[in-house]
């Protein structure tokens, strides 16, 4: 059979039915339009009102606490410029503090917001948010687990810095490294070491803590004298000397407290030493300790009274340099007795 043969058998499709189809379904979908609308009008509102919302409370959020950071910020550099300002407020510290705490805050905030306005947002769309919700569960716990380091560090660094262990400029001892804080972070503290070195400490590493910049220090100085000198012409002499240290500057304002003499620490055969301390600001008890020493060494030279050093003392004139060696031994000589004795026996001879 031909194709034309076929052709004119088959039915001729009539055009009425395909555009009575085509409107049919036009107004089904005008109708569903129709009805659905008003819905979609509410959720988009819904939607955009939800992010507006969202968007000027963090706005308003982090506006709010720069403000905070700044007013103490400010306070700190008005406190620094009155006479105790020095000795109370460290303005680099006070300022690195608060900007990591403002720094916390501003994402915790934005976090929270930001946060719950995603969730209201997928609830909007009739979005079941229960297996969602698990399922970052289960991924936080895991994230946990895997990073478990990062977040004790973060976690450390922030109860640090909210509890003010120490700060920038501070004089500590971590453990792990001691030396001058000079920068603070909530995952790694930055100290820098006698000899210049910067050492970075992780705040979970961080076991416990000795701050030597916080409260008061304390100056110690050891003099040591001959046994024979007078304990009442010595305690005059450094008495004198402290209090004219005491009276000038800048250790009028270093000094907290009068110069004491403890009384004697140690009494050996050919030396004395007398302990005197004094209670300083902190952070300055090395710099009080020099100059006391050298004030002392020049009283007590001017006294007339002399201090025992290290050094030997050199032997008296007249004196046999070899009276203090030891005899020489027989066994330094190869051709000694004692030596030929000590000699080993050579093995015999395996040859006949």
């Amino acid at each position: 059979m031909s194709l034309s043969a076929l052709l004119a058998a088959a039915p001729s499709p009539e055009p009425g039915g395909s555009l009575d189809e085509a409107a049919k379904q036009a107004g089904d979908a005008a109708g569903w339009v129709e009805e659905n609308w008003s819905t979609w009008l509410n959720t988009g509102l819904r939607i955009v009102l939800i992010a507006a919302v969202a968007v000027v409370l963090r706005h308003l959020v982090r506006r709010a606490l720069s403000k905070f950071i700044e007013r103490m910020n400010r306070s700190a550099q008005a406190v620094q410029g009155t006479a105790l300002g020095s000795l109370l407020v460290n303005a680099e510290r006070r300022r690195q503090r608060s900007e990591a705490i403002g720094s916390v805050l501003r994402s915790v905030a934005s976090f929270l917001i930001l946060g719950t306005a995603a969730l209201m947002i997928l609830g909007a769309f009739q979005i079941n948010l229960a297996p969602l919700l698990a399922s970052a569960g289960v991924a936080g716990v895991a994230l946990g687990f895997g990073a478990r380091n990062l977040v004790t560090d973060f976690l450390s660094g922030v109860f640090m810095i909210l509890e003010d262990q120490y700060g920038v400029g501070d004089q500590i001892d971590a453990g792990v490294a001691s030396g001058e804080v000079i920068e603070v972070g909530l995952r790694v503290t930055k100290l820098r070491g006698e000899n210049g070195a910067i050492w970075y400490v992780r705040n979970g590493e961080v076991k416990r803590i000795g701050n030597l910049s916080q409260g008061w220090s304390t100056a110690g100085v050891d003099v040591q004298v001959r046994p024979t000198e007078d304990l009442e012409k010595i305690r005059e002499v450094i008495t004198e000397a402290a209090q004219v240290m005491a009276k000038e500057e800048p250790w009028s304002e270093r000094l907290w407290g009068p110069v004491e003499i403890l009384g004697l620490d140690t009494v050996l055969l050919d030396s004395m030493t007398v302990r005197v301390s004094a209670k300083t600001m902190p952070g300055e008890a090395a710099g009080v300790e020099r100059e006391l020493r050298w004030r002392i060494k020049v009283a007590l030279d001017a006294a007339g009274i002399s201090m025992v050093t290290g050094a030997p003392e050199e032997a008296p004139e007249g004196a046999d340099p070899t009276a203090g060696m030891a005899a020489p031994s027989a066994y330094a000589s190869a051709t000694s007795p004692q030596s030929l004795a000590t000699a080993p026996i050579p093995p015999p001879s395996t040859t006949k």
